[in-house]
């Protein structure tokens, strides 16, 4: 099903944003009614005929904000913590709010804030720790996979694999990446990061990203990790991680896995009847 939109108009609007470096596309579909199907996503996706981003951010109508996440290759994610601070950064700005009830397709209700700073931090839910909510295909340890480098597995509302390495400049990410994507112990692939600990509360990681690759960050990657080390106890559960485009700090509370850092929201853009028409 190609995008629907108002027949009057000739265009379809989508904004540009991205924290660190996690780059999306955000169309509202509030204003104007839009449906997306796989094909038309990775259109969108395609860095050199379409727009290019990791991840495609769907708002919708619902009792808080709605959004629902897609990848590059035109599958559902459950879970983009970068999109969703960024979302949500914006939506405080033009109301003026300090706090914001997100609901994310999939995983539920999330809370956001933004402090004195106007920093925007997000509450991700709790960890899933348990292997068949994760999903794993077998009942095994999840702090230490029988994979190659006993990585630790970790669910926040999409599946995670982490890696502890002395130095993740040395991992040939493109290559480990799409092999631990598609382990068989993941039946609906995972996200895969190498980790490094650098002290008792700072971490350095690199990621891989199911269903879009490399990216220079991932909130809900930083998450996992952070999850994994403080389970470990290679740190402590309140830690900074720097990525590839920059720094995020994670804060393992009780009452889920909170997340902030910087955003932007780039630039705003349509896209043409010819586009839409050429798919």
């Amino acid at each position: 099903m190609r995008a629907m939109h108002d027949p009057l108009s000739s265009q379809w609007p989508f904004m540009k944003m991205h924290g660190l470096g996690n780059d999306f596309v955000v169309v509202d579909a509030r204003a104007q009614p839009v449906s997306l199907d796989a094909p038309l996503v990775r259109a969108l996706a395609d860095r050199h005929r379409g727009v290019g981003f990791d991840q495609l951010a769907l708002i919708t109508e619902g009792d808080d904000l709605t959004i629902t996440f897609y990848n590059a290759d035109g599958s559902h994610s459950a879970a983009c913590g970068n999109a969703t601070r960024c979302i949500a950064a914006r939506e405080m700005a033009q109301s003026g709010a300090d706090r914001l009830n997100i609901t994310i397709t999939g995983r539920g209700s999330l809370q956001a804030v933004r402090d004195a700073d106007k920093v925007t931090a997000v509450n991700m839910g709790a960890p899933i720790l348990n292997w068949q909510d994760i999903p794993l295909a077998s009942d095994v340890d999840t702090l230490a996979l029988p994979i190659d480098g006993a990585p630790v597995a970790t669910g926040m509302g999409n599946p995670h694999c982490t890696f502890f390495v002395e130095d993740v400049s040395a991992i040939d990410l493109a290559t480990r990446g799409p092999q631990i994507e598609h382990h068989p112990l993941f039946p609906e692939r995972t996200n895969v990061q190498f980790a490094q600990i650098i002290g008792p509360d700072h971490i350095r990681m690199r990621v891989w990203e199911r269903g879009t690759g490399i990216t220079l960050a991932s909130g809900s990657s930083s998450c996992a990790v952070a999850v994994a080390a403080a389970r470990k106890g290679l740190t402590g559960r309140t830690v900074r991680i720097d990525l590839d485009g920059g720094t995020l700090n994670i804060d393992w509370r009780a009452d889920g896995v909170w997340m902030s850092g910087p955003t932007a929201h780039v630039f705003d853009g349509v896209l043409t009847q010819s586009f839409l028409d050429g798919l």
